[in-house]
């Protein structure tokens, strides 16, 4: 099956211009890193980015603050209020994905992958849950929640997030509006 699938993929190369000396040059060195490439492509074409599965239950009788203090961490956003997240119940066991593009990504093209795949963006409940549970993961990258968002005095939409660094765990607001870096996860749920 593996070789009918590269001989499909290089005619269809040499029907977009490639020659038999562009395809020789593939088995060489220097074709390792195109190579590299085209395999990366593959996989976020597919749907198959960077993904891993976490699962966690969300306790709804609790308040937003006995949610925030149950995750320890150093700073919160003092915006990140019941005033401008409204707790709405949901389910309470929730499994889902931290999708990793691995490039930077603005909202809209990042909602409608997320949408592509099959998932909804996870909401803060669930967001904080993942912290109080996984608190280490911030500290490698950055984990986004973007079914949760409030506009800033200054107009703009945020959305929280979990950041870490060596001397703390944050959660911060984001700006909906500046694109998203490599680092980004972003959590999304099975819909």
């Amino acid at each position: 099956m593996g070789a009918a699938i590269l001989t499909n993929l290089v005619e269809k190369a040499k029907a977009r211009g490639l020659t038999e000396e562009n395809v020789a040059r593939l088995a060489t060195e220097d074709g390792e890193g195109l190579l590299e490439k085209v395999a990366d492509l593959l996989a976020l074409e597919m749907g198959s980015a960077i993904r891993t599965t976490f699962s966690v239950a969300i306790d709804y009788t609790q308040s937003l603050a006995a949610m925030i203090k149950a995750g320890h961490y150093n700073w919160v956003n003092s915006d990140i209020t019941e005033q401008h997240f409204p707790i709405t119940p949901g389910p309470k066991d929730v499994s889902f994905e931290l999708v990793h593009f691995d490039r930077l990504m603005y909202t809209d093209a990042v909602l409608a992958e997320l949408e592509k795949r099959g998932v909804r963006p996870a909401t803060l409940p669930e967001l904080l849950a993942f912290g109080a549970k996984y608190p280490e993961k911030q500290r490698e990258f950055s984990v986004v929640a973007l079914a949760s968002v409030w506009r800033h005095w200054q107009s703009s939409l945020c959305a929280p997030s979990l950041w870490g660094r060596a001397d703390g765990r944050l959660l911060l607001l984001d700006w909906l509006d500046r694109g998203w870096g490599a680092r980004c996860r972003f959590a999304a749920v099975r819909k």
